[in-house]
């Protein structure tokens, strides 16, 4: 656990809370929504792996979260649970449902978009780790070393389903692809680091977006050609709104509310 007594200065304050808001925001909600398929993957051993890869990422944002709280930013479980979707700083791509129906009962969810968003999510998040390990800020780069222990599983994980379905041909090969392109208009939103991007990279906090993005591409590029496949920067776009900003869709309206049932009922619960 990071050390409550080891403050920023008011320089880079506002910078580092913003930045562990994007962070820890984008892995609980993508935390909940690998939990939906909880019973749905294509088969049991998936159903496990899936499983176990939405609870790490869960204790991923619970990490996160607690530097903000050891900042002054409020109790954990308020951060993760009682805040509003306009205050959330996740990537729009992020909460995104999985898909038509309900997990419950009639769920139709598409499993290419699945591989598609986590595979290209965590690389991402690998990035970030990575230049994280490296922070001024020492117990972030803390939570970077113990997260990045996780993630080469998570990545070997969604790289080999990315890289099998694109090479099946067929159907799957139609689905991948346009999973891929629904992905990718939404993915500047993950590759942003919001109005504080200056600032972050100012303080030492992490690298620049442009080295970030510059990175994931490159480490991309093979895994691509593998299975020729084009991306290039001109294909990020933002088409459902700037989460870093605040700005929301619907989705994580509904995703909160579901989240937060048991939080709003019992607020003396522990998350």
């Amino acid at each position: 656990m990071s050390n409550p007594e080891r403050k920023p200065s008011d320089s880079m304050n506002s910078a580092l809370t913003s930045l562990l808001y994007q962070l820890a925001d984008d892995d609980f909600i993508l935390a909940y929504r690998g939990s939906e398929w909880l019973g749905l993957a294509p088969h049991i051993e998936e159903d496990v792996a899936f499983s176990s890869i939405s609870q790490d990422t869960m204790g991923h944002a619970a990490m996160l979260y607690q530097l903000l709280e050891d900042l002054g930013e409020g109790n954990v479980d308020h951060l993760a649970h009682g805040r509003e979707a306009a205050e959330r700083k996740n990537a729009v791509l992020l909460e995104m449902v999985n898909g038509p129906g309900h997990y419950l009962s009639t769920a139709q969810y598409d499993w290419a978009f699945a591989i598609v968003r986590n595979y290209f999510y965590v690389q991402s998040k690998k990035v970030r780790m990575d230049s994280l390990k490296n922070s001024t800020y020492q117990p972030l780069a803390n939570v970077a070393l113990k997260v990045n222990m996780e993630l080469y599983y998570h990545l070997l994980h969604w790289r080999t389903w990315f890289v099998q379905l694109m090479q099946a041909g067929g159907e799957a090969r139609s689905r991948m692809e346009a999973a891929v392109k629904e992905v990718l208009s939404d993915f500047e939103g993950v590759l942003t680091l919001g109005p504080a991007a200056k600032e972050m990279a100012d303080n030492g906090l992490i690298e620049t977006e442009e080295i970030l993005k510059q990175r994931w591409l490159l480490v991309m590029k093979p895994v691509f050609e593998s299975v020729n496949l084009t991306v290039s920067e001109a294909d990020f776009a933002m088409k459902n709104g700037d989460g870093r900003k605040g700005e929301h869709t619907a989705d994580l309206d509904a995703a909160l509310t579901t989240l937060s049932e048991v939080y709003n009922a019992i607020p003396a619960a522990s998350w």
